[in-house]
């Protein structure tokens, strides 16, 4: 009777560890991927002492930012809104930050009653701060100040930045199109770099833009 019994709990507890087995093979066999989610491998971030160059590789390397308008809704308030941006093709960025944004968002309306704006990027959603805290001055940091502008839509420029906003943004070629998106672009006025303690770095918008500049870049006189 105690070896019946004995039998009879072996098999109950194979029969368990099998379905377990199988059940765990469903829902890994129903799990995405690892390799569908967007993988970027960055370049080596540039030393501190080359603040153009750092300026720079955040603008290429981010995504997304806070853009930051003057409030039409809010009486003059300051105003900030995530959006997403590109500033040229993967690897070939031109500094310049464009954006696709509708007249539906508070961010398109604000800018073009008043164009004054700012974009600021941070190197932490990079993952290259390590263990710092944002706020940490060795996680560069950078704020673009400028003119918040609509690109004209019979030139050059529009395709560039088309082409720049879909290669980072695929999605965005899908958005409806009864929301009227529209490319605007910021020309830079003013920049404030943190990437080392010590206060910001001085970097003028020209130092910035001829950083790496080539004529494959520009294939367009810019309209300021």
């Amino acid at each position: 009777m105690k070896q019946s019994a004995m039998g009879d709990s072996s098999s109950s507890l194979s029969f368990f560890g099998f379905c377990a087995f199988f059940f765990l093979s469903l829902v890994l066999l129903r799990s995405p991927p690892a390799a569908s989610a967007r993988v970027i491998r960055l370049p080596s971030k540039p030393d501190p002492k080359d603040a153009v160059g750092t300026a720079r590789w955040l603008a290429g390397q981010n995504f997304w930012g806070v853009l930051s308008t003057i409030s039409s809704d809010q009486e003059g308030a300051p105003f900030g809104n995530v959006v997403s941006f590109s500033d040229g093709l993967p690897g070939n960025g031109s500094g310049i930050p464009y954006f696709y944004l509708t007249e539906l968002d508070p961010t398109a309306r604000d800018a073009l009653k008043d164009a004054r704006s700012s974009l600021t990027l941070s190197e932490y959603p990079l993952g290259t701060c390590g263990k710092r805290d944002p706020e940490n001055p060795a996680c560069a940091k950078l704020t673009l100040t400028g003119k918040l502008k609509l690109v004209d839509t019979s030139s050059a420029e529009t395709e560039f930045a088309k082409n720049a906003l879909f290669a980072k943004h695929p999605e965005m070629q899908d958005w409806p199109s009864g929301h009227d998106f529209k490319i605007f672009r910021l020309d830079i006025e003013n920049i404030f770099l943190i990437d080392w303690f010590g206060g910001p770095k001085p970097i003028t918008p020209a130092q910035y833009l001829e950083n790496g500049k080539n004529e494959k870049y520009f294939p367009f006189d810019l309209q300021t």
